[in-house]
């Protein structure tokens, strides 16, 4: 008595219906491990792509030069860098002179003990990113203007009191106010011009990016206010094609100013494109080594699960596998049956699992907007596969514990 698919899928169905609430519970772990892994999957991914394409509008050719380590990173810093000598305006001097595959470079700097509140009417912003940097980085970094101009050579040269800002702090202090620039407004007990106002840019990690709260000024505006201002950043862009080539000679160029020999290792950080995503891959397969963790949790539970509601669904039918033997069945076609039936339940808490996995990225995505989402392919591919390799692996044992039985026995069973 031999069953084909169709009808060994619709016994398989039946049985799960006429044990909704077991089954239910059966495959409860199974949808926890595909929820947790494509939930993290999903935000992982979204993120990486926010990642991505933040890099490549502010360029794919630049290189970030700086005394610490940048990029995402695991844990804290390492404190031994803290003792590492700062960056200084000369050195991107001898990079633009000595690199020649260096298109340009310019300079920013941080001063973490000014005030960068911004007073305007009684109205204040005290969210802003306060930095000061060279007249060319708005060039060297594809920074966009939604009005104005950003600041230039001599506004720099003579520290002028001028500032472009983002666009989150345009529309806190002036709501209302159609044109931006040439107003003035109060920072750190200054006067400041405001000369333009941002772009907001198209694309940003988490959802946002830091210059919508930017407050530019010069850079050595930014040095005379605070002359402890030490901190100091290198964006250089290479020329087209020639980023590795440029990261070598800016490598070069840097260890020798710094008086460096060849055995001692570099101490400045040089960050490129691919180094950020490389940074963030790393970062990312750890978290998913967590996720594959907690996720195997569940499904070893819910397997657990599924083997045992196999062989109480083998007592139960005891006397209908002796029926089945006795018209003919052979052990084969016994092991097959409830081998597809384990694999229909642990599909079921598969699929039930990417539904609801769908519905929990979809509420981040509401609840969280800046926390993008996006489900990968293989997300799901992956949770379904899984969800049916558990359902075989746990349905083994109890297939040939069914198939072993006497036929004889099985029918006296009562």
């Amino acid at each position: 008595m031999r069953l084909v698919p169709a009808e060994t899928l619709r016994m398989a169905l039946e049985n799960v219906r006429a044990n909704k609430l077991r089954s239910g519970l059966t495959i409860l772990g199974i949808v926890i491990g595909v929820v947790v892994v494509v939930v993290v999957a999903s935000i992982l991914t979204g993120m990486r792509a926010g990642l991505v394409a933040s890099i490549e509008e502010y360029g794919t050719n630049n290189i970030y030069a700086f005394h610490l380590s940048t990029g995402p990173q695991l844990g804290p810093r390492d404190r031994a860098e803290y003792k590492r000598k700062p960056l200084v305006p000369g050195d991107a001097d001898a990079i633009r002179e000595q690199a020649i595959a260096v298109e340009d470079v310019a300079n920013a700097a941080w001063a973490w003990q000014i005030d960068r509140t911004l007073v305007y009417e009684g109205a204040k912003y005290k969210d802003g990113q306060l930095q000061g940097v060279t007249a060319n980085y708005g060039a060297v970094t594809n920074l966009g203007l939604k009005e104005g101009r950003f600041f230039t050579e001599a506004d720099d040269e003579h520290k002028r009191n001028v500032m472009v800002i983002g666009v989150s702090a345009a529309e806190a202090l002036f709501p209302h106010k159609l044109e931006v620039s040439g107003t003035e407004v109060t920072m750190a007990g200054r006067t400041f011009r405001i000369a333009g106002v941002l772009e907001k840019r198209k694309s940003g990690f988490m959802g946002e990016n830091e210059e919508d709260n930017a407050i530019f000024i010069p850079f050595r505006t930014i040095r005379k206010m605070e002359p402890r201002t030490r901190d100091v950043m290198l964006v250089i862009r290479a020329h087209s094609g020639q980023v590795l080539t440029a990261v070598d000679q800016v490598e070069d160029v840097l260890r020798r100013r710094r008086g460096l020999r060849s055995h001692q290792d570099s101490d400045f950080d040089l960050s490129t494109a691919d180094k950020f995503i490389e940074q963030f891959d790393r970062i990312t397969a750890a978290i998913g080594l967590v996720t594959i963790a907690i996720s195997a949790v569940g499904l070893m539970v819910g397997g657990i699960g599924v083997m045992n509601i196999m062989l109480v669904s083998v007592t139960e039918r005891t006397h209908e596998i002796g029926v089945r033997k006795a018209l003919g069945a052979k052990k084969g076609d016994i092991v097959r049956q409830f081998l597809f039936e384990a694999i229909t339940l642990t599909a079921l808490g598969g699929i039930l699992g990417l539904v609801v996995a769908v519905l929990v990225s979809q509420i981040v995505m509401l609840l969280v907007p800046e926390l993008p989402a996006s489900i990968p392919p293989w997300a799901v591919a992956t949770g379904l596969i899984v969800s049916v390799g558990v359902g075989l692996a746990s349905g083994v044992w109890p297939a040939k514990k069914a198939a072993a039985l006497d036929p004889v026995e099985a029918l006296r069973y009562e």
